[in-house]
């Protein structure tokens, strides 16, 4: 009887020096998806990896509150001084935010500049404005196509939007200055919704219905009539109180829109704060208290009705005074606005800011707790 041939087992030992490093390729790409996808957290949060600036932060897991919400909107050229001149029946919307929030009249500009878009440039980045001490490096406030806030500062440079949207969450700039455009050609995978219109309250009806819509995670609204006011006319003119009463009205819009949707109403926060105030028809010198005194109102979501420095005792209430850098402790500054936009959210400080990096600017008594 014929034995049955055996077949040989050398085809497959010759696979194994093939197979193994194909094998641990494919477990290290496996690896990474399972790091760098989004993982639903408590309360369906999402949980990322994040990426800090390079050499400065390693990649850790973060979690962003995907039912939060974060309203931004910078009155431009709204000097603190106006809502206590203005009757209450006059404003009753900025009235709401200052009864109702924890705010102050008595916040500052970044030092360097109060001018538009550097001191914009400092509310997304959390920044100061010298590039030599760190800073974004903005210092124009024009039209300058094809420039970046990375080129101004000489290096990568982080934003609120970059921010949110590497957690996985949505953002929106709404602005009434085609100078904000730097904000998208810096960060343009960031923003995922641009709108720029000279008229504001056009531009106002577009915000809204988008709150209405989207789901959007941090939305920055600015709204450019108390400035152009001012610059046209003075900023102690019947016309600039006049834009502050039309930009009033356009917030009582707002709160509506807040209102008509259960998750605005339940989880939004509205920060609300200036780029810089005004005197006579403008605003370039940064040592005049009319251009660096600026109001900081914050409302809505996980916020109590007191004054924000009374919240915050390790901030200190500069009075008459324009404190720099390197105060023990700072006044609030519209700088403040990043990291306090993402400490809401959940989310860490933007790497490389200097401006609220500690994100102990609490809004509640509660906070501690």
């Amino acid at each position: 009887m014929s034995r049955p041939t055996r077949r040989s087992a050398a085809p497959t030992i010759l696979l194994a020096p093939v197979l193994a490093p194909l094998l641990a390729a494919l477990l290290v790409t496996l690896l990474a998806v399972a790091v760098l996808t989004p993982l639903p957290g408590p309360d369906g949060a999402a949980t990322v990896a994040s990426a800090g600036a390079p050499g400065v932060e390693q990649r850790r897991a973060e979690t962003i509150d995907t039912k939060r919400r974060v309203l931004v909107i910078s009155v431009d050229g709204l000097r603190s001084s106006v809502l206590k001149e203005l009757d209450a029946s006059d404003i009753p919307a900025l009235t709401r935010l200052r009864k109702d929030g924890a705010g102050t009249l008595d916040a500052r500009t970044v030092v360097e500049q109060t001018e538009t878009l550097p001191d914009h440039t400092s509310m997304v980045t959390g920044r100061r404005i010298d590039a030599d001490q760190g800073g974004h490096g903005v210092t124009w406030n024009t039209d300058q196509p094809g420039t970046t806030v990375h080129q101004a500062a000489g290096e990568d440079v982080g934003s609120v939007f970059a921010r949110v949207h590497r957690a996985g969450g949505t953002t929106a700039l709404f602005t009434g200055k085609s100078k904000f455009s730097l904000f998208q050609r810096s960060w343009p995978k960031a923003l995922d919704r641009y709108t720029l219109d000279g008229r504001g309250a056009r531009l106002v009806r577009k915000a809204r219905k988008d709150l209405r819509r989207e789901t959007r995670t941090l939305t920055f609204l600015h709204l450019a009539a108390p400035d152009l006011a001012g610059h046209a006319h003075g900023w102690a003119s019947s016309q600039y109180a006049d834009a502050v009463r039309t930009v009033d009205g356009w917030l009582s819009d707002v709160l509506d829109t807040v209102a008509s949707k259960p998750v605005l109403r339940k989880h939004l926060t509205i920060v609300l704060t200036s780029d810089h105030g005004g005197s006579g028809t403008g605003h370039a010198d940064a040592t005049v208290r009319e251009h660096y005194r600026v109001p900081f109102l914050t409302w809505g979501d996980g916020v109590d009705a007191e004054d924000l420095y009374a919240l915050n005792p390790t901030y200190k209430k500069p009075r008459r005074k324009r404190p720099g850098y390197g105060a023990a402790r700072q006044p609030v500054r519209n700088g403040d606005v990043a990291n306090l936009a993402l400490g809401l959210l959940g989310l860490r400080a933007i790497p490389g800011s200097t401006i609220g990096t500690d994100q102990d600017l609490v809004l509640t008594a509660d906070a501690g707790e």
